[in-house]
């Protein structure tokens, strides 16, 4: 009569452990430890009659090296780019409520609301006048400047139309006429803009500014903050 082993069967039914991959965290990227591991092979088996010569060897430890080097370099940039885009994303909010100087002569407004724009030319000009607009090309205001130097010129707009009432909220614009050498010649108008919002993650990335009036701006753009 065969006899069955008990302690064969045991060992049959024993939990085999689990074998766990280990997470290759280089993607499959040598590191300088494989680096070195190949060239202690290599020398391992290398034909003594044929040693490897030192400016090859010193070649290829000079290569691994400068690899090496640019891999923690990108990854230094990576680093310091991220950190430029967090402290930019934290400029952005402070800029909330404040006005930026926008390259541009249309803006939007609230009823009763002053606007500040700044003039520029390049050269003196003389019977300068600034003229406000709506979106339709009617003219609801003019404000007489008279002679100016060449340079940058701030200038406020009170919000009142010609018959003295509040303008309607809504979109306008500067346009500067005056002479320049004599001759009629329009100059460049910004304005002021407050900040209504900032978007973190706009089109390609860039920190966007909410104005008031419903345009935007990317944070690049912006040529000078102003306090109100």
């Amino acid at each position: 009569m065969e006899t069955v082993s008990g302690t064969n069967l045991l060992d049959g039914l024993r939990w085999k452990d689990d074998v766990v991959k280990e997470i290759d965290n280089n993607k499959g990227m040598l590191t300088q430890a494989d680096f070195f591991a190949l060239l202690t092979m290599e020398l391992s088996h290398q034909d003594p009659t044929k040693p490897v010569e030192n400016n090859e060897m010193i070649s290829q430890m000079t290569a691994f090296s400068t690899t090496d080097g640019i891999s923690q370099l990108n990854d230094q940039f990576t680093t310091f780019a991220s950190s430029m885009s967090s402290s930019q994303a934290l400029q952005a909010s402070s800029l909330v409520g404040r006005s930026v100087l926008v390259d541009d002569n249309v803006f939007g407004m609230t009823e009763g609301e002053a606007v500040k724009g700044k003039m520029i030319t390049d050269e003196p000009a003389s019977n300068v006048n600034i003229y406000v607009e709506n979106t339709k090309g009617e003219l609801i205001q003019t404000v007489p400047v008279g002679s100016v130097a060449a340079g940058e010129f701030n200038f406020t707009w009170d919000g009142n139309m010609a018959n003295g009432e509040p303008a309607p909220e809504g979109a306008y614009r500067f346009r500067i006429a005056g002479l320049v050498n004599g001759e009629a010649s329009e100059l460049q108008a910004m304005t002021y803009r407050k900040v209504d919002s900032v978007t973190l993650s706009g089109a390609g990335g860039n920190i966007l500014l909410n104005l008031n009036g419903g345009s935007s701006m990317a944070l690049t753009d912006v040529v000078e903050v102003s306090e109100g």
